[in-house]
């Protein structure tokens, strides 16, 4: 007899709520940097500037050169700006208007 599916586990929010009473910066920085290996902050911020890259229209070959990301990292990125919840991209969007703002 096979045991019945658990219900999933509530997402627990301390985490987000520890990161949204962060200050600044570099409290921020301080934070990630005790949280999580290097290898684990490189590839979000890989990530994120694959994103970024997407959105500006460039193509993989560009942004496999640009990022140092592989294929399937371009393409998993690509996917989730397509498929996930919107957020990463929403956020991307406003770096890059601000940044293109800031340079005039």
């Amino acid at each position: 007899m096979r045991p019945e599916n658990p219900q999933p586990k509530e997402r627990d929010t301390a985490l987000y709520e520890a990161i949204l009473r962060l200050n600044d910066l570099k409290e921020c920085i301080r934070f990630f940097d005790d949280l999580c290996a290097v290898t684990e902050l490189r590839t979000m911020e890989q990530r994120y500037a694959v994103a970024g890259c997407l959105l500006q229209g460039k193509v993989y070959s560009e942004i496999r050169r640009q990022t140092g990301a592989s294929s399937a990292t371009v393409s998993r990125v690509n996917r989730m700006l397509n498929y996930g919840t919107g957020s990463v991209a929403a956020s991307v969007r406003y770096d890059l208007e601000h940044l293109n703002q800031d340079n005039e």
